[in-house]
């Protein structure tokens, strides 16, 4: 059964692909030693997506943010230090020879809501990308 006490964890990661992974495993494990198994697999993808974006489009640091809310919802979000704002969505396309372009079409299509916002705090700037999914 998911808890109903709010939560949320945090992990900073260099500008290093494989550091997508370990936020993969360690969302995993929260999601799990939380009783909410039935998000990983969604959510895993969610979170691989935005944190990929964050460490291949960007030069500096990220971080992962999970956040669980009294009312059943899943806040997973990416925070890089590039101010920018994300690509939109693009359309999925038959083409297949292409590696890229895909990853927030997939987030608006297993998200129950994604977006962004530019961030300036203490002198950094940057940005956070979104989605939520409910626990039902």
């Amino acid at each position: 059964m998911p808890e109903t006490e709010p939560w949320e964890y945090s992990l900073h990661i260099p500008n290093d692909p494989r550091a997508v992974t370990v936020c993969r495993r360690t969302l995993r494990l929260i999601l799990t030693m939380h009783g909410l198994i039935g998000l990983v697999d969604v959510a895993e993808l969610l979170a691989t997506e935005l944190i990929s974006n964050a460490v291949r489009h960007t030069k500096g640091p990220a971080a992962l943010r999970v956040h669980w809310s009294a009312t059943g919802v899943l806040r997973i979000g990416a925070w890089d230090a590039d101010p920018s704002p994300p690509e939109p969505p693009r359309p999925f396309a038959p083409a297949l020879e292409r590696e890229d372009g895909r990853g927030l079409a997939l987030v608006r299509a297993c998200a129950d809501v994604w977006g962004w916002q530019p961030l300036a705090r203490d002198g950094s700037r940057g940005k956070f990308v979104w989605c939520e999914l409910g626990a039902a």
